[in-house]
């Protein structure tokens, strides 16, 4: 999330996309090995931002997407990638939704859990809800 605030802040220019991975790996992830994933994630979202940011204001109409808040807007495109392109083994959608509502909650304002919560349910609903009926390898064992 943080990569993605600070190209946004910067004015979503790709060129520096990868010092900016690179910076903030070193600073908020202290001896992490193998920064594959962070780069896949930031540089996939930044391609797919075309089809993701419409979807934000199809989903929320009444904010339009430059009034939504830089912490807000880069949470909701990283849940929506997830949602629309993410391997659903590796997170499940409610797990995204979770994971991105907690985001918020912890960096954005004081709606922004509910705003963030509204406009992904939307997006999960529109897509059929998938795996919503989806009983974990643990639960089956349980029973």
């Amino acid at each position: 999330m943080q990569c993605l605030y600070e190209w946004d802040f910067n004015g979503k220019k790709n060129s520096g996309v990868e010092e900016i991975i690179e910076k903030n790996t070193k600073e908020f992830g202290p001896g992490m090995d193998d920064i594959g994933f962070v780069q896949a994630l930031v540089k996939n979202i930044i391609e797919n931002v075309d089809k993701i940011d419409p979807l934000i204001e199809k989903c929320a109409p009444e904010w339009p997407l430059d009034q939504v808040t830089i912490v807000d807007r880069n949470i909701l495109r990283l849940g929506i990638y997830e949602l629309l392109f993410g391997n659903y083994e590796e997170v499940p959608p409610k797990v995204a939704i979770n994971e991105s509502i907690e985001l918020a909650k912890s960096f954005g304002g004081e709606s922004s859990g509910r705003f963030i919560n509204g406009v992904l349910g939307t997006i999960y609903r529109e897509l059929g809800e998938p795996l919503k009926n989806d009983v974990s390898k643990n639960k089956k064992e349980e029973k």
